[in-house]
């Protein structure tokens, strides 16, 4: 097979995704039982989006043929479960690009809805009741950002304006950027006792997954602020429970552990906690950026050329 006969999976209709390619042949499919062709005629799969595990990796063990596996999110973990499905040489894409600007605005709104008290104006609001008072400000604050790829970064671009004190960064390799050195995970206990803000935009992989723990949280200052835009699994939520119902942390949680948190959860009537149902990606940005990252993509594939955001390559 050869990408100018290959079919290609896409979870949009292909007349509603501008500057694909020609000589490919482009089938819907967006997690619906039945397939739209034959995995096995499969060259390029494009994950549907938001659609589980389950969905994201029904067909990796059909498609013999597929060559390029792309996700529509920036992390892989509901697709790693299957790769070893697939035959060597498959590279799995993510979608670098695409979340940026939607997730850093959904950070910045989880951060000053909870600095400036917003939850506890709605219930007054709901109540009739004029809550007024002295409320933190975002201005003056110590800042970690604990992941600092492409996210990250983003984050840090729209906490400019903010007059933060410092933005120290947390990455898996240390560098050094524009705006200042990118520590690694083992300066995390010298950096955290600084943080007024917590951010996390990591990736979820063996080396995150409990991150957040008893020692994590511990070192945070009284009062610091816990923000999650990551995986749940990057942080124990039992230990977390145990800082928010002490009152000594804040939090504000994009995502959580189980998810969807379930009816009855105690992390639902936590104190001092924010909650919104994983929605950093899922605005208006998502669609128009996600297609024209797959005519990018697509249309390198076609002329024979690499594919960008290569995670990793099957072997």
């Amino acid at each position: 097979m050869t990408a100018t006969t290959a079919d290609v999976w896409l979870p949009f209709p292909a007349e509603e995704i501008e500057g694909l390619p020609e000589g490919l042949d482009y089938l819907f499919w967006d997690g619906e039982p039945d397939y739209p062709g034959d995995p096995a005629d499969c060259a390029y799969y494009v994950v549907p989006y938001m659609k589980g595990p389950e969905v994201a990796v029904r067909p990796l063990g059909s498609m013999s043929a597929v060559q390029v596996v792309q996700t529509l999110s920036a992390g892989i973990d509901h697709v790693e479960p299957g790769l070893g499905l697939l035959h060597a040489g498959v590279r799995l894409c993510n979608a670098k690009g695409v979340h940026e600007a939607s997730t850093a605005e959904l950070t910045l709104a989880l951060i000053l809805a909870s600095l400036r008290g917003l939850p506890g104006f709605v219930h007054g609001q709901d109540e009739e009741e004029w809550r007024s008072g002295f409320y933190p400000s975002l201005a003056d604050k110590s800042v970690l950002i604990v992941g600092y790829g492409s996210i990250g970064s983003a984050i840090e671009d729209r906490l400019a304006p903010f007059e933060c004190a410092r933005v120290a960064r947390v990455a898996r390799s240390a560098r050094t950027t524009a705006r200042g050195p990118v520590h690694t995970l083992d300066d995390l206990p010298a950096l955290l006792p600084e943080a007024d803000v917590v951010i996390l935009s990591t990736p979820l992989n063996p080396s995150t997954q409990g991150l957040v723990g008893t020692d994590f949280l511990a070192a945070m200052p009284d009062g610091a602020l816990l923000v999650n835009v990551a995986r749940g699994p990057v942080v124990d939520t039992k230990a977390l429970l145990s800082e928010l119902e002490s009152g000594r942390l804040r939090a504000a949680l994009d995502v959580t552990d189980p998810e969807p948190l379930p009816a009855g959860h105690p992390l639902w009537h936590a104190p001092n906690v924010l909650i919104t149902p994983h929605v950093g990606g899922s605005t208006s940005a998502f669609e128009p950026r996600a297609k024209r990252l797959l005519a990018a993509q697509l249309t390198r594939f076609a002329a024979g050329e690499p594919v960008r955001n290569v995670v990793t390559t099957t072997g």
